[in-house]
């Protein structure tokens, strides 16, 4: 319950404190004395996104203060735990707005976002202004009233957990299937590219040594002919024979000489040491430069397909291997990539069975919850001098989607016989309001702990059909706390408490102010109302009537 609401330095308040009670509340007041700078100084401190100049003109900064009850087990006090903040009986908000527009929020004293005092009002305040049958018009907002009717929150809840299982699997499917058609695409060039490298089989540093051999023989034609003269020039038709002839020719004379001869003849020897050790070298040499000419063109004709398919496939020739393997990789993702397609597409299929069956779940409970809010509305729209009319609850299929597959469509027939439509098109001003009200009713009879704020939820009514309304706000405030913005004289006359808010001009300064009213001043604003600014005897008489009615 909201107990006192305090305001400082607000549009055109400069102090204002209100102490609400339990029961049905009434503020009244000539248009434009302030009374929507009330709403909107309590939608404020609540963390609602309203206007965005509320500092008075001439102050540094404007405040407003808002406490509440909080009994047992309110949601409020599970929304404080969660976020942190103390939990206690009384809940005090207070939020600051500079003039240079910031914005500062405390909950019991401690500092708190915004988001959080937004969650803290949907379990504190439920306002309907006089344009919020706009929401009721907009079929769009049906379903979620319907929901919040039948308490379908947790089965919501695990349905859009459920949606979004499905949207996961969707998406993981999508993209396999996108990669398994890219390697679709290519799958001949991979095949016929791995099949050709498995032909030629490249092999690690192969095309260096293939360069290598094929460099050597082609220098082999060139330098043969001269390393054979080499050999013979050295061999026994040249050098060696003619160190033979000389050795032989110097051992014959060497007995003669007196041992003169024996160093040249130990050179010799070493020569023809040296000369065997060339000629076998070269001897190497030559058997080495023996090739097949047909070896030296299949080393080619290797060297150049390594190349080839080096700069085919933009790699350099020692990567081909790699590469292979790299093409080998694909196709076998590809091959696996079916399978796994294949085990996405039944998961996806599970996942939307299990989908179809809760949506299914939950337009069974919808439709028991639209027969049940259908009768409650009955109900509520008699006293209401709408006894005739007929309020419906249509539920038709829908694209599957997080909140199920029903759209929810709210219909009425004003008269018996009358075909049923859109409330915007078959519903007048006062109809609507009226019919905003007994939904309402509706749709908060198991909340429990929140106070209802009706902004001239009575416009477009009058008479009989005004004091139904007020009756209805009153039966509504029973056990509860109901705050109403009105200009209807026989819904004020239903208030347990009345406030008359008045505009006031001091030292060229308007301001606004909230006065509570006795029984006599109370006598007198409902007077105003039902005779204008004139107030006479007739129309004291008249309000006392209508207050003793109550």
């Amino acid at each position: 319950m909201l107990r006192s609401l305090d305001i400082r330095d607000i549009l055109i308040i400069d102090r204002l404190e209100l102490a609400f009670q339990p029961g049905l509340n009434v503020l009244t007041g000539e248009t434009g004395a302030g009374k929507s700078i009330l709403l909107d100084s309590l939608g404020f401190v609540l963390g609602w996104r309203g206007r965005a100049e509320l500092v008075r003109s001439g102050v540094d900064q404007g405040e407003v203060m808002a406490v509440f009850d909080l009994p047992d087990g309110h949601a409020a006090r599970a929304v404080l735990e969660e976020a942190g903040l103390p939990v206690e009986d009384e809940l005090i908000l207070r939020r600051v707005n500079t003039k240079d527009g910031r914005k500062t929020a405390w909950v019991n004293d401690r500092r708190c976002s915004g988001e959080v005092l937004r969650a803290l009002s949907d379990t504190l305040v439920e306002l309907h202004g006089q344009f919020d049958d706009r929401g009721l018009l907009n079929p769009r907002g049906h379903m979620a009233m319907l929901d919040d009717f039948g308490n379908h929150s947790k089965d919501l809840d695990v349905l859009r957990r459920q949606w979004r299982a499905v949207g996961a699997v969707r998406k993981t499917l999508e993209q396999a299937e996108a990669d398994l058609a890219a390697v679709r695409a290519e799958e001949e060039f991979l095949r016929h590219a791995v099949a050709e490298l498995d032909t030629l089989d490249p092999q690690p540093q192969e095309e260096a040594a293939l360069d290598a051999k094929r460099r050597l023989m082609q220098g082999a034609e060139r330098i043969r002919e001269d390393v054979s003269k080499a050999l013979a020039a050295i061999g026994y038709e040249g050098a060696e024979g003619l160190v033979n002839d000389a050795t032989r020719w110097l051992e014959g004379a060497a007995d003669q000489a007196e041992g003169r001869l024996t160093g040249p003849l130990e050179a010799l020897l070493r020569v023809q040491d040296a000369l065997g050790e060339a000629q076998a070298g070269v001897e190497a040499t030559l058997e080495a430069l023996a090739f097949d000419p047909s070896e030296l063109e299949h080393a080619e004709e290797r060297l150049f397909a390594i190349r080839a398919l080096a700069r085919k496939h933009e790699v350099l020739p020692d990567d081909l291997g790699g590469f292979a393997d790299t093409l080998r990789e694909k196709l076998t993702a590809m091959d696996q990539g079916e399978g796994n397609v294949a085990d996405l597409r039944a998961a996806l299929a599970a996942e939307e069975k299990t989908y179809g069956e809760m949506a299914a779940k939950l337009t069974a409970k919808r439709q028991k919850a639209a027969r049940a809010l259908d009768k409650a509305m009955a109900a509520e729209l008699a006293p209401l001098k709408m006894e005739r009319a007929v309020f419906t609850t249509e539920i038709t299929a829908a694209d599957a989607g997080p909140d199920g597959q029903d759209a929810v469509v709210f219909t009425v027939a004003t008269n018996p016989g009358a075909p049923s439509g859109p409330l915007n098109k078959i519903a007048s001003g006062g109809e609507l309001s009226r019919f905003l009200l007994a939904l309402k009713v509706c749709l908060t009879a198991q909340i429990s702990g929140i106070t209802m704020i009706f902004d001239e939820i009575d416009r477009g009514v009058g008479g009989a059909t005004a004091d139904a309304v007020g009756r209805r706000l009153a039966a509504l405030a029973d056990g509860a706390q109901v705050l109403v913005v009105t200009h209807s004289p026989q819904v004020a006359a239903r208030g347990a408490h009345h406030w008359r808010v008045e505009k006031r001009v001091a030292k060229g300064q308007t301001t606004s102010a909230v006065v509570p009213l006795d029984e006599v001043a109370r006598v007198d604003e409902i007077a105003r109302m039902l005779s204008a600014d004139k107030v006479t005897d007739v129309a004291r008489e008249a309000a006392k009537s209508l207050i003793m009615d109550k």
